[in-house]
């Protein structure tokens, strides 16, 4: 199949079908006699290996990792659930963080002090103290049990 029947059929442009033969994600094709690249059907299933990697968080670098392994068949279950645990892990420290994040811009959001209708300057914005957006790394207010409807607009997931 040509590079444009392997774009459709994987669901991807052929530009990144490109990329991806240039950072070794998939092998470069044998060529047709006219030049054209003809790819075989596992080059549409290592396509679609890694983007479905992709979609479950993996990064490019860890699929280029990942894929000598699979190739080789020494890839097992274990092997398999040391890379989802530890993925998991990861993702597990991002939440962590966000939430920490969260934390502190519902405890700003809190602490403000400043009159609604009045513009702020960047001095007043990072001001400590009466009419500044205050922050604190040390110590936080306890957030609010709910945020008010501004904070609460697009918390869906993202991506």
């Amino acid at each position: 199949m040509n590079i444009g029947q392997l774009a459709e059929q994987a669901g991807v442009s052929a530009d990144t079908l490109r990329y991806y033969e240039r950072e070794g994600l998939i092998e470069p094709p044998a060529r047709a006699a006219n030049g054209y690249r003809s790819y075989r059907e596992v080059d549409a299933q290592r396509v679609r290996f890694v983007r479905s990697a992709q979609a479950l968080g993996f990064t490019l670098a860890e699929i280029r990792g990942i894929l000598p392994q699979l190739n080789a068949g020494r890839m097992d279950r274990r092997a398999i659930e040391a890379h989802l645990q530890s993925k998991i892990a990861e993702i597990d420290g991002h939440i962590r963080q966000m939430q920490a994040k969260k934390r502190e811009l519902i405890a700003t959001f809190n602490a403000l002090s400043c009159p609604v209708d009045q513009p702020l300057t960047v001095p007043q914005a990072t001001r400590r103290g009466a009419t500044a957006v205050t922050t604190r790394t040390t110590t936080r207010a306890a957030p609010r049990a709910t945020p008010p409807a501004a904070m609460r607009r697009g918390t869906g997931a993202s991506r």
